[in-house]
């Protein structure tokens, strides 16, 4: 399953569509640091359960990371992608 992913940032949110339709969300906000705080991750149920969030989750950290980003993770889905997914952890502030 192939999940489009991008920053949008007027909405302080990555959004994750699929055949057009917004499947997956991470919402951010930045700290007076510059720091991403990555605040809450969510995937509509229909896709769940099929490995799509934590898809997605990584194409936004793939993406923050070309942007040279630094992010705190908030969210506990999220933390756990960090976790089990060491290529991450340079991302963390």
């Amino acid at each position: 399953m192939n999940v489009d992913v991008r920053d949008v940032p007027e909405q302080d949110r990555y959004e994750g569509t699929l055949d057009g339709d917004v499947v997956a969300f991470l919402d951010y906000r930045r700290r007076d640091d510059g720091v991403l705080l990555l605040t809450h991750a969510e995937v509509v149920p229909h896709v769940g359960g099929r490995g799509v969030g934590t898809a997605f989750v990584r194409a936004a950290l793939d993406d923050l990371r070309a942007r040279g980003e630094k992010v705190q993770p908030v969210c506990g889905f999220v933390r756990g992608v960090i976790r089990d997914s060491p290529e991450y952890a340079s991302l963390v502030a």
